[in-house]
């Protein structure tokens, strides 16, 4: 309504699907006087357009001008206290400067800023090389200075150590050094952040079990920070499958009263625990009971019981009986008390629901979704997965390529019973139709019988399966599929 009065000194044609808003404003009202000539003047070229015409454009009037009282006090305070906000723009990464086939050849001799955190230093005579990196890539930036570099002082006085943040300019220069093909000459350093010198992740590798101790500085280190790198582009790619397929994504909450698994494995969400570290050893007489001497729930925060999400599955179906094809995609959780690496207590889940579809379109919608986000990280990580391939898991590129290239092969759950007791192998768990497969069945027929490829195995017991599963038409088994990749088990 603000701009009922504002005098109107042209006018401006906007398709637009609304009615004439013109007729809204209260003429009779002292407030919108302002509005009786501009009604005048613009209603009748309105009325003017074919009725058709009327429903995809609106009149609206623009000022040129705000005039005098609020307008001048508007901009009386834009210029004593007001300041525009600056535009955003994009910083310059290493990952830029160094990326591409030539590894950064074809930006020698353009001047450039970098800000990074110090990964090492050394000084030669009046030579210092320090190699800087800024999370965007596994590869430093070597910069090196000379004495005549602005801020030189800095690093002769033992201020800029490893693992101290800094601003660096110069020029890319083609590099004398064989490790990389370019480095920066640089002109002017500045210290962001001082590092302490008892700052622990340095050239050395460490162990694991020691990062653990230090988890708000092990990202800057090669492997968490490769882990970091390759998970964002699988959660990219991952929304970029499905939003090109057609899928709706949908947040499903964390905190619910529904167990979607019904196995009872669930962290339980409550206020009648204090919640700060200072109070945890409450007593347990002070959780509030009914008189039967069970918690009484009522007094908690949501007035009953509630838990951490297993799955988003059950929002996730009420959303495709709406919108079709649907995809949760976020953190859940489970209490199982195992330590296996097949069991997590925190991870995030994919659960694509696909109305109108059979267990045909549910396969190849798995399948196609996983070979490709495998391809888009190999293709998009290839520096961070060749040094998993080095330092992690030897083999790991060949084996995810093999996932990306290879044919899928389904295989009904009866075959797979037959296949495994023709094996001449002994098994540690029993082979039987009824029983679930374990790991090592699953292994030999991913490894063994059919030389490391993907295979989706289908129609399961009904006995062993969950109770939504759909009934195949033998009445035994239903449409279920689990998919097997080596070394990997996807349900």
């Amino acid at each position: 309504m603000a701009a009922a009065f504002l005098p109107a000194t042209s006018l401006r044609l906007t398709p637009y699907s609304t009615l004439r808003f013109l007729s809204f404003f209260p003429i009779s009202n002292a407030s919108h006087s302002l509005l009786r000539p501009l009604r005048r003047r613009v209603l009748p070229l309105f009325e003017a357009f074919p009725a058709n015409s009327r429903r995809r454009y609106f009149c609206t009037a623009v000022s040129e001008s705000l005039g005098s009282g609020e307008g001048k006090k508007v901009d009386n305070y834009e210029k004593q206290f007001g300041s525009k906000v600056g535009e955003f723009r994009k910083k310059l990464k290493i990952a830029e400067v160094k990326g591409g086939a030539d590894e950064g050849l074809s930006r020698v001799g353009q001047s450039l800023n970098i800000m990074g955190w110090v990964r090492t230093l050394r000084s030669q005579s009046s030579v210092t090389f320090i190699e800087i990196n800024d999370g965007s890539c596994l590869s430093n930036l070597q910069c090196v200075l000379n004495s005549d570099a602005e801020g030189y002082d800095q690093v002769e006085s033992g201020s800029i150590l490893t693992g101290a943040s800094v601003s660096v300019q110069g020029t890319i220069v083609a590099s004398q050094g064989t490790k990389q093909k370019v480095e920066l000459k640089v002109e002017k350093i500045i210290l962001v952040g001082k590092c302490d010198s008892s700052y622990p992740i340095q050239k050395k590798r460490v162990s694991r079990e020691f990062l653990r101790t230090k988890a708000h500085l092990r990202p800057r280190t090669n492997t968490f920070g490769a882990v970091a790198r390759v998970r964002n582009t699988l959660a990219y790619a991952t929304h970029k499958f499905f939003q090109e397929s057609g899928f709706v994504w949908v947040a499903s909450p964390i905190i619910t009263a529904s167990d979607c698994e019904g196995a009872g494995e669930q962290f339980c969400v409550t206020t009648l625990i204090p919640s700060s570290h200072e109070n945890t050893n409450t007593s347990i007489d002070a959780i509030p009971k009914t008189k039967g001497g069970l918690i009484d729930w009522s007094q908690d925060f949501f007035g009953k019981p509630a838990f951490l999400t297993v799955s988003g599955q059950l929002n996730g179906e009420t959303y495709a009986t709406a919108l079709s094809d649907v995809y949760t995609f976020g953190p859940t959780f489970r209490a199982e008390n195992s330590n296996t690496s097949r069991h997590l207590a925190e991870f995030w889940m994919i659960e694509p629901e696909l109305a109108f579809a059979d267990l045909d379109d549910d396969m190849a919608c798995a399948t196609a979704y996983l070979q490709y986000v495998v391809k888009y990280v190999l293709d998009n990580c290839k520096e961070d997965m060749e040094f998993f391939d080095t330092w992690i898991e030897k083999g790991i590129i060949r084996r995810l390529s093999d996932v990306a290239e290879k044919e899928f092969l389904q295989l009904g759950y009866t075959d797979a019973i037959e296949l495994l007791l023709k094996a001449n192998k002994k098994f540690d768990f029993p082979v039987k139709w009824g029983l679930d497969l374990q790991s090592e069945h699953e292994r030999y027929i991913t490894e063994e019988a059919f030389g490391g490829r993907p295979v989706i195995i289908r129609d399961y017991p009904k006995e062993i399966k969950a109770f939504y599963m759909r009934e195949n038409d033998d009445g035994k088994t239903v449409a279920a599929m689990d998919m097997l990749v080596p070394r990997v088990r996807l349900r």
